[in-house]
C-alpha cells in the first residue's frame, strides 16, 4: 500500500472510530464547518456540483446557486458524519422514524406480493445508508452493488460497514458473476437495490435529464426485464430531524426492447424528486457530456 492510501485508510478508519463518540450536536457543528471551508475554496468538486446544480435551477441567480451548492456540500457532510454513525446508531429507532413519515410503502408491498422480486432504483441523495437501514429491517435484508474503491483496504471497510448494517453487498466488477447472483435473489423474490442515476460503466443508455442528454445505468431496468421484477424508483432526502423516503409507483418493463424506455422513466422521476430537493443531490462529479469534456480545473 501507498503512503497516500495509507493516509487514505486511516482517514476513514479514524472516521468510524472517532465520530461516533463526538456529542451530535458537536459532530454536526464540525462538520457543518469543513463544509463551509470546502464551499469558500471552490475546489474541482464543488465547482463541478455547482455546474450540475445550475442544470437542476436554471432560474437561479449568481447568490441563489452559491448558497445553494454551500448548502448541498453541507447535506453531503452530513451524509458522511451520519454513516460514520450510523454502525452505533438505534436501528430500530431508525426504522420508527423513517416509517412514521415515509409515502408509497404499498407499492413495496404489492411488488413483493406478486413474488417476482424487486428492483429498487434511486439516484445519489440524501442519505441512501440510512434508508437502506429501513429497507433491511422492513424486508429482512437485501442486496446491493457497490464501486470497487481504491485502496482495497477502504472498500473491505464500506463492505464491513454496509453488511453491518443488514445489507448483501456486490461489488461492481467487470465480469457477470454480480449480475447473477442479482437474478438469483429476484427469482427468489427478494430485493436488490441500486443507485441508478451515475453511469459508472460507460455502457449507460442515453436518457434526457434536466433537457440536456447524458447516459443512466441500463441495470435496473435490464434486470427488472430479465425476471419480471417490479421496477420501483425512490427518492429520499434530508428533513431537519431526520429522513424522507418515497417509493413511487412501479416502472413496467417486460421485454428488452422497452430497457430504453424504463430507463429513461426513471431519469424522470428522479429529475422531479431532485428539482424539489436540490441540495440534497450529492452529484460532485462531472455528470453530463459537456462537462466531462471540460479541463478539471475549468470553474
Amino acid at each position: 500500500m501507498s503512503l497516500s492510501d495509507r493516509f487514505v485508510d486511516l482517514g476513514y478508519a479514524a472516521g468510524w472510530r472517532l465520530v461516533r463518540t463526538l456529542p451530535d450536536s458537536v459532530a454536526a457543528a464540525a462538520f457543518n464547518l469543513g463544509a463551509d471551508l470546502a464551499a469558500r475554496r471552490k475546489g474541482p468538486g464543488v465547482r463541478q456540483l455547482r455546474r450540475n446544480l445550475a442544470r437542476v435551477v436554471p432560474q437561479a441567480g449568481e447568490a441563489e446557486l452559491d448558497e445553494l451548492t454551500k448548502q448541498a456540500v453541507r447535506s453531503y457532510a452530513r451524509y458522511w458524519r451520519e454513516s460514520f454513525r450510523l454502525p452505533t446508531m438505534d436501528h430500530a429507532d431508525i426504522t420508527t422514524r423513517i416509517q412514521a413519515t415515509m409515502t408509497g410503502r404499498q407499492n413495496l408491498d404489492a411488488a413483493l406480493a406478486d413474488g417476482n422480486g424487486v428492483v429498487i432504483a434511486l439516484p445519489h441523495t440524501g442519505n441512501w445508508d440510512a434508508i437502506g437501514v429501513w429497507l433491511a429491517n422492513y424486508v429482512g435484508g437485501f442486496t446491493t452493488v457497490v464501486e470497487r474503491l481504491k485502496p482495497e483496504s477502504v472498500f473491505q471497510r464500506f463492505v464491513a460497514y454496509r453488511e453491518s448494517l443488514g445489507f448483501e453487498v456486490v461489488p461492481l466488477t467487470g465480469d457477470s458473476s454480480g449480475f447473477r447472483l442479482l437474478l438469483r435473489r429476484l427469482r427468489e423474490n427478494k430485493v436488490v437495490c441500486l443507485v441508478g442515476d451515475r453511469d459508472l460503466t460507460s455502457n449507460g443508455l442515453p436518457v434526457t435529464f434536466f433537457g440536456e442528454q447524458t447516459r443512466m445505468p441500463a441495470g435496473p431496468a435490464r434486470l427488472a426485464a430479465t425476471t419480471g421484477a417490479a421496477l420501483l424508483p425512490v427518492g429520499n432526502w434530508f428533513t431537519d430531524d431526520g429522513w424522507h423516503l418515497r417509493m413511487h409507483p412501479r416502472i413496467r418493463v417486460n421485454a428488452r426492447s422497452e430497457i430504453p424506455a424504463a430507463t429513461q422513466a426513471l431519469a424522470d422521476v428522479f429529475a422531479g424528486d431532485i428539482a424539489a430537493h436540490p441540495a440534497d443531490w450529492h452529484m460532485m462529479q462531472p455528470f453530463w457530456p459537456a462537462d466531462a469534456a471540460e479541463p478539471a480545473n475549468a470553474g
